[in-house]
């Protein structure tokens, strides 16, 4: 990602709300992103986007899927913040679709949601990336999975584009934990997620990887967590490093974080929740 923009990040003790004071806060400032993004009123409403994927196959829109209770389809969305239309995906459930992520010219959506931590299995569903004049995703092929040491709910993943390796980031544990499934995937059999990291933090409800696999993203309700990858570095050893806060324009529940196809920055959306309107806000690099 090019970075010679004027957002302000804020070091992990605030998030944290360790004792840190403003000069301490002013000295680890860095240039990362706008820190006024972007935002284009979403028309008509996506009442509950969980998450996001810039697409490659259709410049200028984005892939939006929303969670429980909604029809098993991907909402189109323009960067202008108009809903183009829907793409139906056939033989699928959304029991609780939690993130997407675009990666090798496949989509994945995260059937991974799971508020009581009951369940004994979770799912990803994969296919190929549409075209724009698709009304119907045919078939896709569904990845099954369960934890090692039993049931989590989650709402954040991403595909690894370099090893196509597959970490999710639970949602209630305190702090959330980062699971992974090994490529290449059992289709037959049940994938076993195991855990590989524990962030600081808790709350993640998205998370994305840069195109090029040199940057992460993970969003809480409150804020935006950013890695930086270092050549040869695996997202384990990334997850046991210092992340940086970005600075957040608030939104009513937002879920949804994705990076720009192009890398020149990054998508936030949020559901509806309580406001009255909902915004897709970018944040661009320079």
């Amino acid at each position: 990602m090019k970075r010679n923009t004027l957002l302000l990040v804020i070091t992990a003790c605030h998030i944290m709300n360790t004792a840190c004071s403003k000069e301490e806060v002013t000295q680890r400032m860095q240039i990362l992103y706008d820190s006024i993004p972007v935002s284009k009123k979403v028309v008509p409403i996506i009442n509950e986007a969980s998450g996001i994927a810039d697409s490659k196959k259709n410049p200028g829109v984005l892939w939006v899927e929303e969670d429980s209770g909604n029809p098993t389809q991907l909402q189109v969305l323009g960067h202008d913040g108009i809903v183009k239309k829907q793409i139906f995906i056939k033989g699928v459930e959304n029991r609780d679709w939690e993130d997407i992520c675009l990666s090798d010219g496949k989509i994945y959506i995260g059937d991974i949601g799971d508020n009581a931590q009951v369940y004994t299995e979770y799912c990803f569903y994969c296919f190929n990336e549409p075209l724009m004049d698709e009304d119907t995703i045919q078939s896709a092929q569904r990845i099954r999975f369960n934890y090692a040491d039993g049931a989590r709910d989650a709402e954040a993943f991403f595909v690894d584009p370099g090893t196509k390796d597959i970490f999710i980031i639970t949602k209630r544990d305190n702090p959330s934990r980062v699971y992974k499934i090994n490529y290449p995937y059992s289709i037959g059999t049940v994938n076993i997620a195991e855990q590989v990291a524990t962030l600081t933090y808790s709350g993640v409800v998205g998370a994305a990887i840069s195109p090029d696999g040199k940057e992460i993203i993970t969003k809480t309700y409150i804020g935006l967590q950013h890695f930086t990858r270092n050549a040869n570095q695996t997202i384990t050893e990334v997850f046991k490093s210092k992340f940086t806060a970005l600075a957040y324009k608030s939104e009513p529940q937002g879920e949804a974080v994705g990076f720009a196809i192009n890398g020149s920055g990054f998508f936030t959306l949020s559901e509806k929740g309580f406001g009255s309107v909902v915004n897709l806000y970018y944040y661009p690099g320079k």
